[in-house]
């Protein structure tokens, strides 16, 4: 990597940091925001969530190939800048009309940020280093959101409305800061990049992507991951916590901190194991990890432990699933860049942006109810979600060249072998 690239990926990873510190202001308080420091009710509040993950559906589709078509800077300044806009907006909203438009808002800006971030990510590195950098940027995001929700905290005051419209003007700042910082970032134009002649790929766009087996392969992977972990944290784990192990919302906390606290902590320690392994066995792994955290769920809210044991074994769950989430970083991110052809990570990194979203919103409405009411069968129903997490990347692995499966052959070769949707085709580093 160069220097002029490394200072570039350097100002990429700042932005990325900040904007996870502003967006940690204000995630864990927008439902109590809404519903109370509002009085718009829990109703409201629903639909403001709801709305927030629409807003990502919509725009998504589309985000991706203004990205191979424009590069992702100008992407990522009218998202990050968007997304500014609905943080000012929902900090002073009263109505419902308001605080829905807000959220509208906010939704498409953050989402548009992330496939952009990402491209930008692959830019700035070669598919050796790329590892290394997805893992860089999911632990500076997981700190940024630690550390804003840490301070949030200790601002916000339900009974002081303008305490909220401060966390969500410090939000919109962090999002100008990106956008600020991203201008000053001078990205180097792959060979197919922006302004070259679209390859068969790139005009083929959706349907060439859901001919790439591999690809369709991971997407469907990425489905059942975010489905079985990220999908439950807030709805249907937490339900089953309160309802079936008696958990309180202190303790709901406590388990988010751990969750976070082993993805910081583990974060590089995790990286040097995982970075000589396959890809495919290092998800598999995460898949009986995640099974084991369910399992240790399930004693917490089903065994005849003391309350301790069952608070105790509910936090484990979230630390499990930490650990499980550190691992996923270098893996799967860099492995949708790999995949793509050079011309269409764009559209690559938003399409797996939306399945992500996808799973985000179906996730808590089958999770909720079950984790609220059936709490056997729900237990049931994710350990098997989490075994099939193994299979699919066991699959998947077939699919894969040997460097894309293990990126550390690169240390002994000059040729990274990658799939397009019609062939696997060897090209040169650059």
């Amino acid at each position: 990597m160069s220097r002029a690239t490394g200072a570039a990926m350097r100002r990429i990873q700042a932005g990325n940091a900040l904007s996870a510190f502003g967006l940690g202001f204000t995630v864990p308080y927008l439902y109590v925001y809404v519903a109370q420091v509002r009085d718009l009710g829990a109703g409201t509040a629903g639909a403001v969530l709801a709305v927030f993950a629409m807003a990502a559906l919509v725009v998504l589709p589309f985000t991706g190939r203004v990205i191979d078509r424009r590069g992702p800077l100008p992407v990522l300044v009218g998202g990050a800048v968007l997304a500014a806009v609905g943080a000012l907006a929902m900090g002073v909203s009263a109505s419902v009309a308001t605080v829905v438009l807000s959220a509208a808002l906010l939704g498409a800006g953050t989402a548009v940020v992330q496939p952009a971030l990402a491209t930008m990510i692959v830019w700035c590195s070669t598919p050796a280093t790329r590892t290394r950098a997805f893992a860089t940027q999911f632990f500076l995001a997981n700190l940024g959101l630690g550390v804003g929700g840490l301070i949030g905290g200790q601002l916000v005051d339900e009974d002081r409305p303008g305490s909220f419209t401060l966390l969500f003007s410090i939000e919109a700042v962090m999002f100008l800061v990106l956008a600020a910082i991203s201008v000053t970032v001078r990205l180097p134009r792959p060979s197919a990049a922006v302004g070259a002649a679209p390859q068969e790929g790139a005009r083929g766009g959706l349907r060439a992507l859901l001919r790439h087996r591999a690809m369709v392969q991971l997407c469907v992977l990425g489905f059942v991951l975010f489905f079985a972990c990220y999908g439950q944290f807030e709805s249907g784990l937490a339900a089953y916590g309160t309802e079936a192990a008696g958990i309180g919302p202190s303790t709901l906390g406590i388990a988010l901190a751990a969750n976070t606290a082993v993805i910081v902590v583990a974060q590089f320690v995790v990286l040097r194991l995982v970075e000589p392994l396959r890809r495919s066995r290092v998800i598999a792994a995460v898949g009986l990890i995640w099974a084991l955290a369910w399992l240790v769920a399930g004693y917490a809210g089903l065994g005849d432990g003391s309350r301790t044991m069952a608070t105790a074994a509910f936090v484990s769950t979230y630390a499990l699933f930490g650990l499980g989430e550190a691992m996923l970083s270098p893996t799967v991110a860099p492995l949708v860049a790999d995949l793509a052809p050079e011309s269409m990570v764009g559209q690559y990194n938003s399409g797996f942006a939306l399945v992500k979203q996808l799973a985000l919103a179906v996730g808590p409405a089958v999770g909720g109810p079950m984790g609220a009411a059936l709490h056997g069968p729900y237990i049931v129903t994710f350990v098997l979600f989490s075994l099939g997490i193994t299979v699919l990347a066991l699959r998947l692995g077939r699919q894969l060249t040997p460097v894309q499966d293990r990126p550390s052959l690169l240390s002994g070769s000059r040729v990274v072998a990658r799939h397009t949707p019609e062939a696997a085709v060897p090209e040169p580093v650059r």
